[in-house]
C-alpha cells in the first residue's frame, strides 16, 4: 500500500506521524486495499523506485502506528 502523501523516506513518515497529521494510505490497482488491520507501505510512489517499506496498523484507512 501506499500513503496518499508521498513521503521520501521513513523517517519522514514517522516524523509527519509523530507530529500529529493524518496519514491516509490506499491500495493501487483494481482490488480494494484494507481499511482495518496490518499492512505494509512502500515509498516513495511508482515510478520511482521503492526505498522504504514499513509496516503499519491502519484503522479507517488513516495510520495509526508504525510497527516496523
Amino acid at each position: 500500500m501506499y500513503t496518499v502523501t508521498n513521503y521520501p523516506t521513513k523517517k519522514a513518515l514517522k516524523a509527519a506521524l509523530a507530529a500529529g497529521t493524518t496519514i491516509e494510505v490506499y491500495q493501487p490497482g483494481p482490488f480494494p486495499g484494507k481499511t482495518d488491520g496490518d499492512v505494509s507501505l512502500e515509498g516513495p510512489h511508482y515510478p520511482k523506485p521503492h526505498t522504504w517499506y514499513a509496516r503499519a496498523r491502519i484503522k479507517g484507512g488513516v495510520v495509526e502506528k508504525i510497527l516496523g
